[in-house]
């Protein structure tokens, strides 16, 4: 079981040829709503990799609410600690697409709801998971719950620290694996410059994704970066999501660390591919094929 706490958003996606300026108005090519969210994207991302996934977070009772959990039980994603919150709206992303990278504005809705005391009510389901993940679009007394419960039970705990908030240092020390960006890896680096205690236990757990250059982690004290595939990105909405998903699948499958981050270097290359956080999320056999195609390149090459 794979277990993701987190975020459950509705994507309202507008895509432009036009990046307007403060006060301006443009003509947008297109408009639609997708699911969203990073704990909902990367629930998902596993699902749709064969991994048994059960999601825990909130929606609202409004229309984007019920869409969503018609849409998780379509992908057989476990719903029963999915928590429906009357009179309250479901979380929304305002997103616009320009020259294939986006901005994002997140209203959290009914993510907000999600504290430490609803947290413990979820202590077995916790408990009984092989790997949670964890995002910041909860509150950050609720992720440190989840850290402490999955620290008791020796949970393996991947946590994509994004969007970026500072985080205490003894997170550093429940965690599994910390999964951020560049920019979110300079700023822990940046908070942490005068404590060397805790800049090497952050290494320890550092997994940076870095876009189109692929991933990189520390391996006895240096800096490994594994290469992204080459693909034609069309929108790269989803694509950490898609890989912190790919990562722990790879991870209760068994794989070692380096095989788990090209799986999920690979996973999130194909996601860009499509238009949409989840839609462009790939199966497990559009990564069987891009290997294959990959393996026959090369030695057509040779």
């Amino acid at each position: 079981m794979i277990t993701v706490i987190g975020s459950i958003n509705m994507d309202l996606v507008t895509v432009t040829n036009i990046n307007p300026s403060m006060g301006e108005t443009v003509m947008g090519e297109s408009f639609f709503t997708v699911p969203g969210g990073k704990g909902a994207n990367q629930a998902v991302a596993a699902a749709k990799l064969g991994a048994n996934v059960k999601m825990i977070g909130k929606v609202g009772d409004d229309p984007f609410g019920q869409e969503y959990m018609d849409y998780f039980n379509e992908l057989q994603i476990n719903t029963e600690s999915i928590q429906v919150e009357k009179g309250v709206r479901t979380g929304t992303a305002s997103i616009t697409v320009y020259n294939h990278d986006n901005k994002i504005i997140v209203v959290p809705g009914a993510n907000h709801l999600m504290t430490s005391e609803v947290i413990e009510t979820y202590r077995d389901d916790i408990l009984a998971s092989e790997w949670v993940l964890l995002q910041l679009e909860i509150p950050l007394s609720a992720v440190e719950k989840v850290l402490e419960i999955a620290a008791e039970g020796n949970v393996g705990v991947i946590l994509n620290p994004a969007p970026f908030h500072h985080i205490p240092s003894h997170w550093f020390e429940l965690v599994t694996y910390l999964t951020p960006n560049e920019y979110e890896a300079k700023q822990l680096f940046e908070a942490y410059k005068n404590d060397a205690e805790a800049i090497e236990l952050l290494k320890e757990k550092l997994v940076i994704t870095k876009g189109s250059e692929g991933a990189a982690f520390f391996k006895q004290g240096e800096l490994m970066t594994i290469p992204a595939v080459k693909v034609k990105a069309v929108d790269t909405t989803g694509a950490g999501d898609t890989f912190n998903g790919a990562l722990a699948v790879a991870l209760d499958e068994g794989l070692t660390l380096d095989q788990a981050i090209t799986f999920a270097i690979k996973a999130a290359g194909l996601s860009v591919t499509k238009l949409g956080a989840q839609v462009g999320m790939p199966i497990k056999a559009e990564i069987e094929k891009m290997e294959v195609n990959h393996h026959e390149e090369t030695r057509n090459a040779e």
